[in-house]
């Protein structure tokens, strides 16, 4: 798919996919899986977007990912600006993101439970392919937990 094709494509569906997201359609509350909306902040403009993106939930944290590393402003954005912000069951919760991509040979803090590490260190080999993922730890409260956790 040339470029401006899949731009335009990936554009056009995230206007139309995230408002329901953001609203809490899909969210992995009740399951581990589902879709959440992440904010960042454009670290050329400053401006704040918005993307649609599967999550995985694990023990508080949220787990993302694209193939399209190269080509996604949001992997690049929280590169330069780890404080972000992600919408989760229609409410807005503030993170901080740890990116796993193939720039950068970082170690996952320690703050993160060991089961996270696992899974950063598993994750490691497939952004040589192109793949890029995200842990956002909760910035303020309590860890992200399902409804049953509660």
């Amino acid at each position: 798919m040339p470029r401006s094709i899949e731009v335009e494509f990936f554009r056009m569906l995230n206007r139309v996919v995230e408002p329901r997201i953001r609203a809490g359609l899909g969210s992995p509350c009740l399951t581990p899986g589902g879709f959440i909306v992440l904010e960042t902040k454009g670290r050329k403009t400053g401006r704040t977007s918005r993307t649609p993106l599967a999550a995985t939930r694990i023990q508080g944290h949220l787990v993302v990912g694209t193939f399209r590393a190269s080509r996604s402003q949001w992997v690049r954005n929280l590169s330069a600006n780890p404080d972000t912000r992600l919408w989760l069951g229609g409410r807005p919760r503030a993170t901080r993101a740890f990116v796993i991509d193939s720039e950068s040979d970082a170690r996952p803090p320690a703050s993160l439970p060991a089961a996270l590490r696992w899974v950063v260190a598993f994750l490691r080999p497939y952004t040589r392919a192109g793949w890029a993922f995200a842990v956002l730890a909760p910035k303020r409260r309590s860890p992200v937990r399902s409804r049953k956790d509660r």
